[in-house]
């Protein structure tokens, strides 16, 4: 298939790009490139042989929008570009509400115009929110508690809404939980901009000598080791879980939602000396106050993409911790070391 990927120089994006092109598809990526770097996709056309095109522009411009799809012609989306700290959505609101929600709506317009009614939706687990009970099932009813969050519920019922007035439109909303690690090549991973706002990518910049140590945010949980318990998943289980996505809704049309995690719950300190591991060494840290808005533990149920897709994740925690060592180690300053 030709297929667009939004947002294709970033974490996830490049990812599912490489998976792309070495399951035989033409890819072109729209990025803006404001958290990315375009050497990500020149490292993806490394690893796969050859390169994804590469359009530099924002999805709020519709014209541009038109202009990629009448050039390129594509089949199918894979929509990753957005805004994603939680805690920067709620000092700068309107910007996440701008760039995701009215960027989709741009987006899905172009769409329309050309005849494309077929999208992949990177949404979030930070949709169900607060009130749910772990493990997380897709038939609950979601409520995000962030800036962020919201944008994300937004964008999942505007695209229900379009599924629901057009039965030729083909969307799945596919909410992630907590990525992590790098391609085994250590050639791509995640590069955050600015201090990491994430655990892993923080724990390697302290492996790799850029931060002093890691700031542990509350150790008196009701958890096993009194910190809070996330569900982590490889990057490349999850690019792969956007292949599968792409390829069921070639054969059903709806709307079509699916959490991609590992349906297990890793703490913070699990996955701290699971890194240690990685490194071979201590890495140092500090239990400190909990922070405002964290959940003690979330998991997925991902039964659903199992069934459906025949998705399930394949990488263990060590290899996480191992995989995304190597990106770090090999390129301490991310594609700046380049």
């Amino acid at each position: 298939m030709r297929i667009l990927v939004t947002g294709g120089t970033g974490y996830i994006g490049s990812h599912t790009v490489l998976t792309l092109l070495e399951a035989g598809h033409e890819v072109v990526v729209v990025d803006n490139l404001a958290n990315s770097s375009e050497e990500a996709l020149i490292r993806v056309g490394e690893l796969a042989g050859r390169q994804a095109a590469f359009v530099e522009a924002d999805i709020t411009d519709e014209a541009a929008l038109d202009a990629v799809f009448a050039a390129h012609s594509p089949e199918a989306v894979i929509h990753f570009a957005g805004l994603k700290a939680v805690g920067e959505s709620a000092g700068i609101p309107l910007e996440y509400y701008y760039n995701n929600v009215a960027g989709t709506i741009s987006l899905l317009r172009s769409m329309e115009r050309h005849g494309v009614r077929t999208i992949v939706f990177s949404s979030s687990a930070t949709v169900y929110g607060e009130h749910n009970p772990s493990p997380y099932v897709e038939k609950m009813e979601i409520g995000a508690m962030n800036p962020y969050g919201r944008t994300k519920e937004q964008i999942e019922d505007i695209l229900s809404d379009l599924g629901a007035s057009d039965p030729r439109w083909r969307i799945a909303l596919l909410r992630y939980f907590n990525p992590v690690g790098a391609h085994p090549s250590g050639r791509i991973g995640e590069d955050p901009q600015g201090i990491p706002n994430n655990l892993v990518p923080f724990i390697a910049q302290v492996a790799v000598g850029r931060r002093e140590k890691l700031m542990v945010f509350g150790g008196d949980y009701e958890t096993p080791d009194g910190t809070c318990l996330r569900d982590f998943i490889h990057v490349v289980d999850l690019a792969e879980g956007h292949a599968a996505a792409l390829r069921y809704l070639e054969e059903h049309a709806g709307v079509h939602r699916w959490n991609l995690g590992s349906g297990r719950g890793t703490s913070v300190l699990e996955m701290l000396h699971a890194f240690e591991a990685a490194v071979g060494a201590p890495i140092p840290y500090e239990i400190t106050a909990r922070r405002a808005g964290d959940l003690p533990a979330f998991w997925a149920d991902p039964s659903s993409a199992l069934a459906d897709l025949g998705w399930s994740t394949t990488k263990t925690v060590a290899q996480m911790c191992q995989d995304h060592w190597r990106w770090q180690k090999n390129n301490p300053l991310g594609y700046q070391s380049s």
